[in-house]
């Protein structure tokens, strides 16, 4: 999330996540911060006499990151991407561009770069180019890079509005989707890089897709009024997700409730936007948190789509059967980004024991850090609340693993 716009007290310029949701990283006005999610430490700090940091991108939990200068006094130019290896302390590589680089995202095997209207992938070990793709103007730099080792997608701004162009090239496919009739505000693919979930600049509906087959498998509700979408995330098995927006409230909906919207799924792309007018307070607290709380993770209802079957379809608006939040998370203040807790086997494990499937992390532009547990549905319950700071911390390891090691098995190397 960039912040290089927003007005902080914290001199915060970048908030992100890691691969595997473990650890966040912060750009800063004079460097950059890592911190440990569970539990919740600072574990790495690099103070720049010379400038902040506006872009940080982890490899898991390796020694290299990429990064790119920010705010108002950038460590490096805006339109260069440098690879710092923690190890030796210095930057070992870096990708040039004509313009404003706007993200970045890594996984073992790729680098890859948006600019305002471009996108280029290159190949980690050596920054060799391999592929440039067109945009539509993407000032927001979304993107979405799969980090599955057996599935290399990649999810971008088509060159329509509303389109994502899916890029699936460990079978050599190119998908395109046209998810909405208006801007794009966020979207996100799940882990194995097989469904991606998008928002509009409306911010009233999330749309689930199929990325092979560019089908539309399920709609989800997130209010009525307009909302500016900050994030979207996947839990690490796609049974639930997530998405924050301006509106102060995380929602979470589960992907295999039986609460099923089948007007949506039988006129699949055929979707309209309606509008009606409901109350702000309804829309913030959700209809779905007016029913009672059981111990399901069944999404939500109005329970009126009968009334189709009474009334002519033309009077009956489609949100009478959409499907709402079953959990949600209120009273986040600035703008914010959410993710699950989730274990992501290294290639030297294979092994996933600890998914932790309950908790979902929240991350807001003033640095506050919340855990909560969603798992009864309702209102969350909040776990751990601690706070981002870019004031130094005595407490804090000088090493991006707990126990004061960087980790060797995930060392990689590039071009100097």
């Amino acid at each position: 999330m960039n912040l290089s716009n927003e007005i902080t007290s914290n001199e915060l310029l970048f908030i992100g996540f890691n691969q595997d949701n473990g650890n966040i990283a912060c750009g800063t006005t004079n460097g950059f911060i890592v911190y440990n999610v569970d539990p919740f430490k600072e574990t790495l700090r690099r103070v720049f006499s010379n400038g902040g940091i506006g872009i940080v991108e982890m490899l898991y939990r390796c020694n290299l990151l990429a990064i790119v200068g920010g705010g108002r006094n950038p460590r490096f130019p805006t339109n260069k991407v440098m690879i710092w290896d923690d190890l030796q302390n210095r930057c070992i590589g870096e990708l040039m561009f004509k313009s404003e680089v706007h993200a970045v995202k890594l996984r073992r095997d790729r680098i890859v770069v948006v600019l305002l209207t471009k996108v280029y992938v290159y190949r980690f070990k050596d920054l060799s180019l391999i592929d440039t793709k067109q945009t539509i103007t993407n000032p927001k730099g979304l993107i979405s890079l799969c980090p599955d080792p057996n599935n290399n997608v990649l999810a971008i701004p088509g060159q329509q509005k509303g389109s994502i162009q899916i890029e699936l090239y460990s079978i050599s496919k190119f998908t395109l989707i046209k998810a909405h009739e208006s801007e794009l505000a966020q979207f996100a693919l799940n882990i194995d890089g097989s469904k991606i979930a998008s928002a509009s600049d409306k911010g009233t509906l999330i749309r689930l897709w199929d990325t092979s087959t560019g089908a539309l498998l399920k709609e989800l509700r997130r209010g009525m009024d307009k909302a500016e979408i900050y994030s979207i995330a996947f839990n690490p098995t796609s049974t639930f997700i997530a998405c924050s927006s301006d509106k102060g409230t995380v929602h979470i909906f589960s992907l295999t409730s039986t609460n099923t919207n089948t007007s949506t799924n039988s006129n699949n792309n055929q979707i309209t936007n309606q509008s009606t007018i409901i109350s702000q307070e309804t829309e913030d607290n959700n209809i779905a948190s007016s029913t009672s709380n059981s111990n399901t993770t069944n999404n939500k209802s109005m329970n009126l789509g009968f009334l189709r079957g009474v009334l002519p379809a033309r009077l009956v608006p489609k949100y009478f059967d959409s499907e709402w939040s079953f959990a949600q998370i209120h009273g986040i203040e600035g703008k914010s980004i959410c993710a699950f807790s989730s274990f992501i086997p290294s290639a030297s494990n294979n092994s996933s024991t600890n998914l932790n499937n309950n908790k979902i992390y929240v991350v807001s532009a003033d640095g506050l850090f919340l855990s909560c547990s969603y798992i009864d549905g309702g209102e969350c319950t909040r776990l751990n609340s601690s706070k981002i700071t870019n004031t130094l911390d005595n407490n804090y390891s000088n090493d991006l693993n707990n126990d004061g090691k960087i980790d060797t098995q995930e060392n990689h190397s590039t071009v100097s």
